[in-house]
């Protein structure tokens, strides 16, 4: 899959998050990145050989802000990784969907919600 279409695909998953949650998420960048840096995977704590880390949420929640102050903050940083997400789909539909989810899953992060959360929630 080329870097537009991958693009054009997660893009889609943002715009389609309801209204009401899309609306809210503020001072976040989401980007794209081939692979996760080795300081990437650490923070994630992905030490396992065999484990996939498809996207990572850096940042401050939403949830534990306080007020930013004069002159605001950096953003918070989404980055979904392209190569992880295609090596675990099977086909293009796959591939669609495993975007999705992975774009759900660490926006439902930006918004403070733990592992478990959306593990239980199942977007």
């Amino acid at each position: 899959m080329r870097d537009s279409e991958f693009k054009i695909i997660v893009e889609g998953a943002i715009a389609g998050i309801p209204k009401e949650f899309r609306d809210r998420i503020e001072n976040v960048s989401i980007v794209i990145s081939d692979y996760p840096s080795i300081e990437q995977l650490k923070s994630a704590r992905v030490v396992s050989g065999n484990a996939t880390l498809l996207g990572l949420y850096e940042g401050v929640p939403q949830t534990k802000r306080g007020h930013y102050g004069i002159g605001g903050a950096l953003p918070d940083k989404i980055t979904i990784f392209k190569n992880p997400i295609l090596s675990i789909s099977g086909s293009y539909n796959e591939a669609i969907v495993n975007i999705r989810n992975t774009v759900i899953h660490e926006i439902a992060h930006h918004f403070g919600m733990s592992e478990g959360e959306i593990k239980r929630r199942a977007f």
